[in-house]
Order: structure tokens, then C-alpha cells, then sequence
């Protein structure tokens, strides 16, 4: 069925059209082979052959790739051979710690519709070093603005390990916001996994925050458009804090 919005409620490919344009440069990773065994002992074996196509676990599918910093690559395989599901693997070249999300568009009766599971994992370019991927409680009470284009401003506000909340200050949602499904992980100094599944439409988003001097963010959606079919998107932009807040005595979850 179709994920017709309600009460005015836009749709994901509504909002979605021109959240990439000040998205980072994209990366063309060709001839470049890369093996992530994953904490549940999963291997991924990624072989670039151009630089829109890549070869997983002897599979073939699209994908974009961007470099966050000098050593940390982005990278994105929006499936084709399953409807409605991603993959999207972070990877550094100095550390050697990688971390993989899955994203689903799962059945039309479960609430959120969208699912996502992680893993961290190590990379076969050399021993890993630092402190492992993982969950972080580090943006829990900050309060940023995002400017992904000059027609889309969105406020997001970290209110726990579980949840966020948002609004849009400029765009086709103005006026719009909600609290979803929030996961935080910490990859490095500075750069954090962000991801989201909405309640109200079936929508999953992965986003990779570079908090540190270059304030940039680098993501994707996988989610339904108006007539019912599953679409990925890229997105991106500039991250401006407004603030945080600290709790004296009782913590969020």
C-alpha cells in the first residue's frame, strides 16, 4: 500500500528532493579491495569495480562512497538484489575500525515500519588500533541545526540514548517535527554515527556527524515514496550548534 501522508504530512520523496545538494564530493573508490570482518564473526568482502559499482560477497550492486576526513570513507550500497533494505559501511584507513548498518523496510504492520541493526568490526588494512566503535551517550542534551540545501533547515534536539527530536525551520515540512527512533555511536574523535527510523512515514536514515573543526554531516535514506515504492536517497550538509544542557541528578535512558 501506499505511504500517503496525513493531516498535510509530507512524503518522503517529497522532502527528500535536494536534501544532497551541499553533500560532500562523492568518492570514486575503483580498483580498491577491502575485507571487514564484522564483531559476529560476518565478513564483508568489497571489491569497488568502477565508481558507482562494487562487488559484495560476490553480489554486485551500486554504490557511493565519501571521504569524511582524510582516513574515514563513507560508503553506501543501496541493494538491488532485495527490495527495501541498505548497507552502509564506515571504514578508516588509520585505525582500521569499521562499523556496518543494515537498514530494512520491514512489514506494513510493525510501528516503525523501518528497522536498523549494528555492528563494529575491523578492516583488513593493517592491526586496529583505539577504542572500538560503539554506542555513545555523547550527544544527549545538544540541540544543532542542519542546512542540508537553501530550502531545507532542520533542528534536531538529542533527548536520549533511544530518541530525538526535530523540526523543520525551512522547507516543504515547515512546521513539521516529531520525536523518533534515535541510535548514537561514537567512531572516532569528533565523528558520530547518527541513524533514525520515523513513526509516521517508513523512513531509515543514516548520517555520519563530523563534529569536530569541519561541522559537516554525510548521510542516506532508505524509505517509501508516495506511491508505495522504496527509494534511496543521498543527503548532507553544514552542522551549526545552538547548544546543550546538562542534568543534575536524573539521566534520560
Amino acid at each position: 500500500m501506499p505511504e500517503a501522508p496525513t493531516d498535510g504530512w509530507r512524503t518522503y520523496d517529497e522532502f527528500a528532493a535536494g536534501i544532497a545538494t551541499y553533500r560532500l564530493p562523492n568518492a570514486d573508490l575503483t580498483g580498491r579491495d577491502l575485507t571487514i570482518t564484522l564483531d559476529d564473526g560476518e565478513v564483508l568482502s568489497l571489491s569497488f569495480k568502477d565508481a558507482e559499482h562494487v562487488v559484495c560477497n560476490g553480489v554486485e550492486d551500486p554504490y557511493d562512497a565519501v571521504a569524511v576526513r582524510d582516513d574515514v570513507v563513507f560508503v553506501n550500497l543501496p541493494l538491488t538484489n532485495v527490495e527495501g533494505e541498505a548497507l552502509t559501511v564506515v571504514y578508516s584507513t588509520t585505525s582500521h575500525r569499521a562499523l556496518a548498518v543494515r537498514s530494512v523496510i520491514g512489514a506494513e504492520d510493525v510501528v516503525p515500519r523501518v528497522s536498523q541493526s549494528f555492528q563494529s568490526g575491523v578492516t583488513d588494512g593493517g592491526t586496529p588500533s583505539g577504542v572500538a566503535p560503539g554506542p555513545s551517550r555523547d550527544l544527549i542534551g545538544k540541540r544543532n541545526v542542519y542546512r542540508y540545501s537553501p530550502d531545507h533547515l532542520y533542528e534536531h534536539v538529542y533527548i536520549s540514548s533511544e530518541r530525538y527530536a526535530w523540526q523543520c525551520l525551512e522547507g516543504v515540512q515547515r512546521g513539521h517535527g516529531d520525536m523518533d527512533l534515535s541510535t548514537v555511536w561514537k567512531f572516532a574523535d569528533g565523528l558520530y554515527l547518527f541513524c533514525f527510523r520515523e513513526f509516521r512515514i517508513a523512513v531509515a536514515s543514516v548520517w555520519l556527524h563530523d563534529l569536530g573543526y569541519a561541522l559537516r554531516t554525510t548521510g542516506v535514506f532508505l524509505g517509501l515514496t508516495g506511491d508505495g515504492r522504496s527509494e534511496h536517497s543521498r543527503a548532507g550538509g553544514h552542522v551549526y550548534p545552538l547548544g546543550s544542557v546538562r542534568y543534575p541528578d536524573a539521566q534520560p535512558v
